[in-house]
């Protein structure tokens, strides 16, 4: 397997997992009171907490970093993946679901043409036409061509669009990291540490524990930790160190997709005729972007 194949791989497992992240959270919010700053918190806490627990007991090289380091994990975590996570859940209370989905989703494009001038990735007519279509593909599955639910405020606009951007920066910083660190998780567990520390202090002691004595909620909230968020992110992460950032960014498209078709095996949900053609339209771009390479 060459190794373009293997980041090939590794993003669409890496993908396939985070899309399963949707269930969980959609299962949370639904039935439990949980704020999504709150959901992120506990989520990037675990995640944190089992990484380095992990490693420190069976690999204590991935915890080891510079201090040169240890400034581009700070401005990772706190700035990138925190700022990310609140655009997006602000998005999502802002815009609803299916708006946030689209605009979280325009990250490809953003990605395709920041890689250019910060990463020195061609920006082909390929990649261009895979950009067009996953958008649009995108928009298809959230069922965003309706009016209805467009009808968001221009601020609910400009915060997911915000969203996109970030999560365009979240790859665009995780390629540059593959640069830097030897073993991707070294990443993904300092980057989320940070992410813990800072959403800590978005929180109040009711907020925190809003889940009371609800265990069943915390175990489904430390699965989602432990389950699709860590293998999400750290296969995605770990994809960059083999795929331009833009490549990884148009596979993580998939994520709305595989979600929608997971929601109708697990929640009961449907897709009607045109959410499957907006599936084979971002399926078809991915092919695209990756053909011939």
């Amino acid at each position: 397997m060459t190794t373009y194949r293997k980041g090939l791989l590794i993003a669409f497992v890496g993908t396939v997992i985070w899309a399963s992240t949707g269930i969980f959270i959609s299962y949370l919010f639904t039935h439990y009171t949980i704020q999504p700053l709150t959901l992120s918190f506990w989520r990037a806490l675990f995640m944190a907490a089992a990484m380095f627990a992990f490693f420190a007991l069976t690999k204590r090289d991935v915890l080891r970093i510079s201090r040169e380091q240890l400034k581009f994990l700070l401005f990772y975590g706190v700035i990138i993946l925190s700022v990310m996570n609140v655009s997006w859940t602000s998005s999502v209370q802002l815009n609803g679901a299916s708006v946030a989905t689209v605009l979280v989703y325009s990250s490809p494009g953003f990605t395709a043409l920041l890689a250019r001038p910060l990463l020195k990735e061609p920006f082909t007519l390929k990649k261009f036409l895979a950009v067009i279509l996953s958008v649009f593909g995108c928009v298809l599955v959230a069922k965003a061509y309706t009016l209805d639910v467009w009808q968001s405020n221009w601020w609910g606009f400009v915060v997911g669009i915000f969203s996109g951007v970030a999560m365009a920066a979240y790859s665009l910083a995780g390629r540059w990291s593959a640069k830097q660190f030897t073993d991707s998780w070294t990443v993904t567990a300092y980057g989320f540490l940070f992410v813990a520390v800072t959403l800590f202090f978005t929180q109040t002691p009711a907020s925190l524990f809003s889940l009371d004595t609800q265990y069943d909620g915390w175990l489904i909230l430390l699965a989602l930790a432990l389950g699709p968020s860590i293998f999400g992110f750290g296969f995605y992460t770990m994809s960059l160190h083999y795929l331009p950032a833009s490549t990884s960014s148009l596979i993580a498209s998939l994520e709305p997709v595989l979600t929608a078709i997971m929601a109708i095996f697990i929640l009961g949900e449907s897709l009607n005729l045109i959410q499957w053609l907006g599936a084979a339209i971002t399926v078809g771009a991915v092919v695209l972007v990756q053909s011939g390479e």
